[in-house]
């Protein structure tokens, strides 16, 4: 890890993303070097609940076996099998054997959806997650997410697309909130021109996260030349001066500090 561009980006994301939270970063890795070992749960349980103590502060490490939901395993790369009539949970259900999450019309529709996914397959054993301010010169992060609301979204959104012509230099794929913030991200990082990725709109998800927060990530080789246009973007301008002065004034609600 580049130590000067982290200690860049925190005087960066300070200066026009006053109070705004501090992203957390994700790697996959062989060791799990100082990062807590996360138990595997007695039952179903949303990574995104474990991920509220990354933003706090506290580095965590998943294997296989720590990630509590059957989709969490698969999007993490962990686990190439799809849950048995995922179909019909998307859709329409199963009468008397399995209600349907109804998020897509017809079990049909599903299908075609799945055929269009792309399959992530785990480089390594370990998958790190770390808050930007934790991270130290042995990592290297593949992927840094954003929680984030409106505003600084509205910033993120505008620095990605910042030096692209092209008008899809951030995108929303459908998919579970996990899909969205390491799947797509990840995959994303090998692309010729890499993207960065709305998600957390996945309705299982939102109960684990505040009401008005979405997730924003960006591959890390994506994300430094974000970083290095900074100083030179709209940031610099009174029209973000606005919107910079109400985000230092809004109550971030950030999750308690762990270590």
């Amino acid at each position: 890890m580049n130590l000067n561009l982290k200690e860049e980006f925190l005087g960066l994301w300070s200066r026009y993303f006053p109070g705004a939270e501090l992203p957390i970063t994700f790697q996959y890795t062989e060791h799990c070097g100082s990062a807590e070992r996360v138990k595997p749960p007695a039952g179903h349980r949303c990574i995104f609940a474990e991920l509220s103590r990354v933003r706090g502060g506290l580095s965590l490490c998943f294997d296989a076996e720590s990630i509590g939901c059957f989709g969490g395993t698969r999007y993490a790369g962990f686990n190439d099998a799809a849950m048995p009539n995922l179909e019909y949970f998307l859709s329409c259900g199963i009468p008397g054997k399995m209600e349907g999450e109804r998020y897509k019309k017809t079990p049909e529709i599903v299908k075609a959806w799945m055929h269009q996914v792309p399959k992530l397959q785990a480089p390594a054993e370990f998958l790190v997650f770390k808050r930007w301010d934790r991270l130290e010169e042995t990592d290297e992060p593949d992927v840094v997410v954003f929680f984030a609301r409106p505003d600084v979204l509205s910033g993120l959104f505008t620095l990605a697309n910042f030096d692209v012509a092209a008008p899809d230099g951030v995108w929303a794929p459908f998919g579970a909130g996990c899909a969205s913030t390491v799947q797509y991200p990840y995959l994303e990082k090998d692309s010729n021109t890499p993207r960065a990725v709305l998600g957390l709109f996945d309705v299982s998800a939102r109960p684990f996260m505040p009401g008005d927060m979405l997730t924003f990530s960006v591959p890390m080789n994506r994300f430094s030349r974000m970083v290095g246009h900074m100083e030179e973007s709209f940031l610099i301008t009174e029209s973000w001066s606005r919107v910079r002065t109400r985000i230092g004034k809004v109550r971030q609600d950030l999750p308690e500090q762990s270590i």
